[in-house]
């Protein structure tokens, strides 16, 4: 019986594997959330900066917000809507039911409409939401 074995490559040499970016907005969406807090009723408090003048990203967000924070070139942008953030927004309303129903239409502001339904559900805690954005990225990562 003969074995070959193959030189294993340092792991600095190693190729990386490749991301999906899905699960990286996912993960940094989760994590605003986490940080400052999960909004319901619109994208953030002060939403158009009437009163405010903290940063968006530093506000309590809804999950569409946080998802267009992330995907935005300053990252504080939650009315930005890019292509990764429309795609971010049907993984995710595709994963969600509201009221027992899941998302019934492509177009990209039903879906952001069903996300946010989701979100606004009366108690709807912020670790339900992190839970969702983690489990999201997580299949998001198996996929790629």
């Amino acid at each position: 019986m003969t074995t070959s074995f193959q030189t294993p490559v340092p792991l600095h040499l190693a190729p990386l594997p490749r991301r999906n970016p899905l699960s990286a907005v996912f993960r940094k969406a989760a994590r605003l959330i986490a940080v400052n807090g999960h909004f319901q009723g619109d994208y953030c408090p002060d939403a158009f900066d009437r009163r405010l003048k903290t940063p968006h990203s530093e506000r309590p967000l809804s999950i569409v917000a946080a998802i267009r924070c992330v995907t935005s070139p300053n990252g504080d942008n939650p009315h930005r809507i890019s292509e990764l953030s429309e795609a971010a927004v049907k993984v995710l309303a595709a994963r969600l039911e509201v009221d027992g129903e899941p998302a019934w239409n492509d177009e990209p502001h039903h879906l952001e409409g069903h996300v946010a339904h989701w979100g606004d559900v009366e108690g709807r805690s912020v670790e339900s939401v992190v839970a969702v954005l983690e489990a999201a990225a997580d299949a998001n990562e198996v996929a790629a």
